[in-house]
């Protein structure tokens, strides 16, 4: 009788132990669990540490709290100006209620990313790709509201969004390239002229004050000789007076100004042309051959 009843409270024990740890479970501090009792969700959920349920009628279902880093896989789209672009993206997002994010999504975690790839997609085609390169921070704040407008019925809150990379053809990035370089140039040559502006008035102030002082023009000339000797080179500078560069340049104006006159040459008369020197000279040659003929006649 006695090994009968300690037999039957050994194998009530071994039941109770098998129970035991088939109902214990132990849930972390960073997550939270959400029971269903015959397939119907208990109000309470169950907070970190341990806790018991039912064997064979509960389903205990662990939920993550914490913050959840999701890479968006890169999408390709068109923008508003009709280039062809690559985005990925990665986004934050956490579980708010635990119950919500379980019973009203089949698959939280998947849900989220299907829709930050089509939210990504939209925020493309309604994009130009100057607002992809250089405004981002706008396209993240709309591209999170529009991934947290559906989410907040899941349970789910969205923390953050960030647009990671944008790629863009070759021929795009040659493109820019040349925009970029054209630019740049641009506005060197601005500055050049600027500076050539402001150089000028400078050196017509300049001028004007020597014009007033002619030693000062010698003083500079002095001062260039000094600034060229001062560097190690084989550079020769020899100081030429500027009035003797005026004097010679005034010169040359007064000799084209001096026509010489031709006076006529040989005794003409008045009213006969002129007979040159070699003409003369035909007639002359001519005369002794005249006379004779006329000697023999």
């Amino acid at each position: 009788m006695v090994e009968e009843l300690v037999a039957v409270g050994v194998t009530l024990g071994s039941l109770g132990a098998v129970y035991a740890m088939a109902a214990a479970r132990v849930i972390k501090q960073y997550e939270r669990g959400v029971v269903l009792r015959l397939g119907k969700l208990q109000s309470t959920v169950r907070g970190p540490g341990f806790t018991m349920i039912v064997p064979m009628v509960d389903r205990l279902h662990r939920v993550n709290m914490q913050i959840v880093t999701m890479p968006v896989p890169a999408q390709d789209g068109i923008t508003r100006d009709n280039v062809t672009v690559r985005v990925d993206a990665v986004i934050y997002f956490k579980v708010m209620d635990a119950a919500e994010a379980v019973v009203e999504v089949e698959d939280y975690r998947f849900a989220v990313s299907q829709m930050a790839q089509t939210s990504l997609r939209s925020i493309i085609g309604k994009s130009n790709l100057d607002d992809l390169l250089s405004n981002r921070e706008k396209l993240n704040q709309g591209l999170e509201l529009m991934i947290d407008s559906p989410a907040i019925g899941w349970g789910v809150q969205i923390d953050r969004v960030e647009i990671k990379d944008v790629s863009l053809p070759e021929t795009m990035k040659r493109s820019m390239a040349r925009q970029a370089e054209a630019d740049r140039e641009r506005r060197a040559r601005v500055i050049n002229a600027d500076a050539e502006l402001q150089a000028s008035k400078k050196l017509a102030e300049a001028a004007h004050e020597m014009s007033e002082e002619p030693a000062a023009l010698q003083l500079r000339l002095l001062q260039t000789v000094v600034a060229v000797a001062a560097e190690k080179n084989s550079t020769l500078v020899l100081p030429f007076p500027v009035e003797l560069l005026r004097f010679l340049e005034r010169a040359q104006q007064a000799v084209p100004q001096q026509a010489v006159p031709q006076q006529p040459q040989g005794n003409a008369e008045p009213g006969k042309p002129s007979i040159s020197g070699a003409e003369g000279a035909e007639v002359g040659e001519l005369d002794p051959s005249a006379g004779s003929r006329s000697g023999q006649d």
